[in-house]
């Protein structure tokens, strides 16, 4: 009897819906508000000319000493111009080969999306309403769906303690993070996955449909129950999704082991393991050992893991 690996099945639906979610890229800005606008600063108050800071100050100060020299000393070459500044050849060169000093500022990059971004404003408001522990603004997240540290918060409000105000990203969507979402049980979701999923669901249909289709299929595999995957490998098929329609396809094709494997409790899992073993030590004795050796150890981990089934079993020496 043949039985396909529930992992296998829901890993293979996950990337379908991936693939969905590319082919449908066009939507995913809806998932996320549109931020608040910025109000620009006057022209007359900004001047680009103005070295206003250390750092712009420093690259204004190396810009000058370099070109102090290079323009008096045409044809002296970077190594002996660093000897000279006592500075490194790269930076000589990289000022030397500047137009202005303005070129030599480090570029500011938007800092990566966290976990933490989708309360940053709960945190600001509650900061405003006058609370400063950041052990209770941590309790307020964790029951809005936040799970991560509580440290992560106190460095999160450390900006605030200054009197700075915390810098918000609003960075598009991913198709990866839509699979996700998509295929994360609805009770295990956090509030601004809800919220944005939710929006993402209004405005494509296609994402909608999708989403249906794929709690069905997680349906059947909480209740270990197949009576409905013929119904449900011809929604697939009619969902005008390529992504979906090949799926089920491939699972018609083999749908007798996939019903065997929603609805018996026996799985792969024993030989994913195996290869997982043999994979490890290939990688460990990669041009250490000759085949002898490995094949001893891969039979030791298997006695291993045959005597304790319920623990991790150590690397043999």
């Amino acid at each position: 009897m043949q039985v396909s690996d529930r992992f296998h099945l829901w890993q293979g639906l996950s990337r379908r819906v991936q693939e969905i979610a590319t082919a449908h890229r066009g939507c995913l800005p809806a998932a996320t508000p549109d931020p608040e606008p910025v109000i620009p600063e006057p022209a007359e108050a900004r001047d680009p000319e103005a070295a206003d800071t250390p750092a712009r100050r420093h690259a204004k100060r190396l810009f000058d000493a370099v070109h102090a020299v290079t323009d008096t000393a045409r044809g002296r070459s970077y190594h002996s111009i660093a000897r000279e500044l006592g500075l490194n050849r790269r930076t000589v060169r990289k000022y030397a080969r500047a137009a202005t000093w303005q070129e030599c500022i480090r570029r500011h990059y938007p800092r990566r999306p966290t976990p933490l971004d989708p309360y940053l404003g709960h945190l600001s408001q509650r900061w405003d309403e006058g609370e400063h522990n950041a052990f209770v603004l941590h309790q307020e997240i964790a029951a809005k769906g936040y799970r991560g540290h509580y440290q992560q918060v106190k460095l999160a409000v450390q900006p605030l303690r200054r009197g700075l105000l915390l810098e918000e990203v609003h960075e598009r969507v991913t198709p990866r993070e839509v699979a996700r979402w998509i295929a994360t049980a609805p009770d295990q979701r956090g509030l601004h996955v809800r919220e944005r999923l939710a929006r993402l669901l209004e405005h494509c249909p296609e994402l909608q449909r999708t989403h249906t289709l794929v709690r069905e299929f997680a349906a059947m595999l909480d209740a270990q129950d197949a009576a409905l995957l013929p119904a449900w490998l011809d929604q697939l098929t009619t969902s005008h999704l390529p992504a979906l329609a090949s799926m089920a396809k491939s699972i018609r094709e083999d749908e007798a082991a996939v019903m065997q494997g929603i609805t018996t409790s026996f799985s792969s899992g024993v030989n994913e393991g195996r290869i997982t073993d043999v994979k490890l030590q290939k990688r460990i004795m990669g041009g250490r050992a000759g085949v002898p050796l490995l094949r001893q150890r891969v039979v030791l981990i298997a006695h291993l893991r045959r005597h304790y089934p319920g623990s991790n079993s150590p690397v043999p020496p």
